[in-house]
C-alpha cells in the first residue's frame, strides 16, 4: 500500500519507527537540517510563527521557549497532532488538524512561516508559496527545508534496503510524483529541481535571501562513520526568503 501526504504517520508501526529514526543524534534531522533551520530563522522573540507540517511540534515548543509570541502548527496526521498537543501543553501554541493544501491562510498574519521536511509531499508548490506569501506580514520570513532533489530524482538505489550505500541520480529533469520505499512502506513524494523551487518562490513575490544544501559539520555528529557518509551527497535543501 502507498501513502500520500501525512497519511503514513497515522500507521502506528510507521509512526513509532519514524520517531526512533528522527530522534537519533546523527539523523539528518538533528545533525544537518536542524542546525541550518535554526540559523536561518534567527531570533524569534515576539514573533508570530506558522509551522506547516509541524509534526509533533517539538520545534514549536523550542520556539515558544525562545520567546515567540505565538505558534500555530498545521498537521494532517492524527497521531502527530496528539503528540503535538502533549508537547505544547501549557504553552501559547495552537494546533490545526489540516493539511498545507486545505488550511485557510489569513492575510498578513504571521512574522515567520516555516516548514521542515514536509513540502516535498505537496503537489502544487506555486499555489502553496502564493498562500504563504499572502499570510506573511510585510518583510516576513519564509524558512523551509525539503529532501534534496538529488535524492528524490530516483529511488533505484533504495531497492536493496533503506540505508543507501550509493546514490543513483536519474531522471532529474523529469519532475513529478515519486514512490519511495521508506520504513517498510511506500510513500509518495514530489520531485522537482532546485531551479523549480527558486522560480516558484520568485514568481510568488519572494526574495530568496539564502540557500543551503546541508553541508555536514563534524561537531554535529557523534559518529565519524556517519559524518563521512553524509559528505557524499546532499540530503537537505533549505531556503530563506523574505516578503
Amino acid at each position: 500500500m502507498e501513502y500520500r501526504g501525512s497519511s503514513a504517520y497515522n500507521q502506528a508501526d510507521f509512526f513509532n519507527s519514524y520517531t526512533k529514526r528522527r530522534d537519533r543524534k546523527d539523523s539528518p534531522n538533528n545533525a544537518i537540517e536542524g542546525p541550518i533551520i535554526k540559523e536561518l530563522i534567527g531570533g524569534v522573540q515576539y514573533k508570530d510563527i506558522l509551522d506547516l507540517g509541524c509534526g509533533d511540534a517539538s520545534f514549536g515548543k523550542e520556539l515558544l521557549k525562545q520567546g515567540a509570541a505565538s505558534y500555530t502548527g498545521i498537521e494532517g496526521s492524527e497521531q502527530m497532532i496528539a503528540s503535538a498537543a502533549f508537547n505544547l501543553s501549557g504553552l501559547n501554541g495552537a494546533l490545526l488538524h489540516e493539511t498545507m493544501e486545505s488550511y485557510h491562510y489569513p492575510e498578513n498574519d504571521f512574522d515567520i512561516v516555516t516548514s521542515r521536511f514536509a513540502i516535498h509531499y505537496v503537489q502544487d508548490i506555486l499555489l502553496l508559496f502564493q498562500n504563504v506569501h499572502s499570510t506573511l506580514k510585510d518583510n516576513g520570513k519564509f524558512i523551509f527545508s525539503v529532501q534534496h532533489p538529488l535524492t528524490t530524482s530516483s529511488f533505484i538505489s533504495k531497492q536493496k534496503g533503506d540505508k543507501r550505500g550509493n546514490w543513483v541520480v536519474d531522471d532529474y529533469f523529469i519532475e513529478g510524483e515519486r514512490k519511495e520505499p521508506w520504513i517498510d512502506q511506500t510513500v509518495v513524494k514530489y520531485h522537482r529541481t532546485i531551479e523549480h523551487y527558486f522560480k516558484a518562490l520568485t514568481a510568488s513575490g519572494f526574495s530568496v535571501v539564502d540557500l543551503r544544501e546541508g553541508s555536514p559539520k563534524r561537531e554535529h555528529f557523534s559518529n565519524e562513520e556517519e559524518f563521512t557518509r553524509r559528505l557524499r551527497i546532499p540530503v537537505v535543501l533549505a531556503f530563506s526568503c523574505t516578503k
